[in-house]
């Protein structure tokens, strides 16, 4: 029997890789695997070494804090895999941890096949990154069309799959009647999917809804949340005395709702995609502690944090950041913007002009499976 390890870092991560597991396994149900996973792996019967909440860490001076931790689980992972000895490697995102063990793997067995899907930032910074990567992956799977090139400059060897944000489906029917509020237009929130991002947004988000709910009271908020931070969220909400507020974390209802919205906020990261693909109005908060920011302005090679922005050199989606990340300019940016339909046309124009170039053929994930079963044949 074949056997594949599935290496993730972090929610989103175990999200994409399901999405490619439940496509292989229909392919080929003779597969064993073995993983560092979540919730979303778990539902397809997949056992995890540990709890991906133990290596899910965000910003350098977090990193800095937990470095024996995280070299601690590196040295477990790179263990268990060598043990469980799989023909792939299969690691997904995260690539200060999942490259690391993979690094360590290759080193210690090259006949396991390394394949990675989501290629780290290289035209953010660390370009020289790309010539070390090339000693240890066989293959990497890139999300985005204009990546191919940073790639193919060092030969290395690597597909186009599309983005799997961008992708409709067509097959849901759930039914969200029940879940939507009478005579309120919904804005939707989006606080991260990492704990650190959630602690450190959730309350701006909090504040922004309460003077969002001093002047106008025809509104209806919804968190989107993981499944992991859904109760951490929770938590804070039940301290405030808000009831035009709920939490979702259930991926087909989420989508509805978003679908569903007149406006939404968004954390700046790839959750912006599928913002723009549900034709969505929206505009990107993120703040780091100082350090990190300081830290994050000396390496970085691009001008936007959000991907749109960066594709198209020019900000098509505003882009609230650092002490810009407040409640008051949060309120006064998404009242602006409500007010100003012909705006809101404008960036709905640009966006889905932008996606068309970084659609996939067919989906990213089928592709990506058949990427799989190659080295597995």
């Amino acid at each position: 029997m074949k056997k594949i390890f599935i290496l993730t870092g972090e929610p989103s991560g175990d999200k994409l890789a399901s999405t490619v597991i439940s496509k292989l396994k229909l392919r080929n149900p003779e597969i064993e695997y073995l993983a560092v996973g979540g919730s979303h792996l778990k539902k397809l019967g997949i056992n995890s070494i540990f709890d991906l909440k133990e290596i899910t860490y965000l910003g350098f001076t977090s990193v800095l804090f937990n470095i024996f931790k995280i070299k601690s689980k590196i040295n477990n992972t790179v263990n268990e895999i060598i043990k469980f000895n799989p023909d792939i490697l299969f690691s997904v995102d995260s690539p200060d941890f999942t490259l690391r063990v993979a690094e360590r793997v290759k080193k210690i067995n090259k006949n396991i096949k390394t394949i990675h899907y989501v290629a780290p930032q290289v035209w953010v910074w660390r370009k020289n990154r790309v010539k070390k990567i090339k000693k240890f992956i066989d293959h990497i799977i890139l999300l985005f069309n204009f990546e191919k090139e940073y790639f193919d400059k060092e030969n290395i060897k690597n597909t186009f799959v599309g983005h799997p944000l961008i992708e409709n489906n067509q097959n849901s029917k759930t039914i969200i009647e029940s879940f939507l509020p009478e005579n309120k237009k919904i804005i939707s929130l989006f606080p991260g999917s990492r704990k650190s991002e959630t602690n450190v947004l959730l309350p701006i988000l909090i504040d922004f809804i309460k003077l969002m709910n001093k002047k106008h009271r025809d509104y209806f908020f919804y968190f989107h949340a993981t499944e992991e931070n859904k109760n951490i969220i929770l938590e804070n909400i039940k301290k405030t005395d808000i009831d035009n507020l709920d939490v979702i974390s259930e991926e087909n209802i989420k989508s509805k709702i978003l679908s569903n919205s007149i406006f939404a906020v968004s954390k700046s990261g790839t959750v912006s995609l599928q913002i723009c693909n549900s034709n969505i109005p929206s505009i990107i908060i993120y703040k780091l502690s100082f350090i990190n920011f300081m830290i994050f302005k000396m390496l970085v090679n691009v001008k936007f944090a959000n991907i749109i922005n960066i594709i198209n050199k020019k900000e098509i989606i505003p882009e609230l950041l650092q002490k810009d990340c407040n409640a008051n300019e949060i309120y006064k940016s998404v009242i602006y913007f409500l007010k100003k339909p012909e705006l809101i046309k404008k960036q709905l124009a640009e966006c889905s002009k932008t996606l068309v170039g970084i659609r996939s053929k067919t989906s990213s994930a089928n592709e990506a499976s058949s990427i799989l079963l190659e080295y597995l044949s």
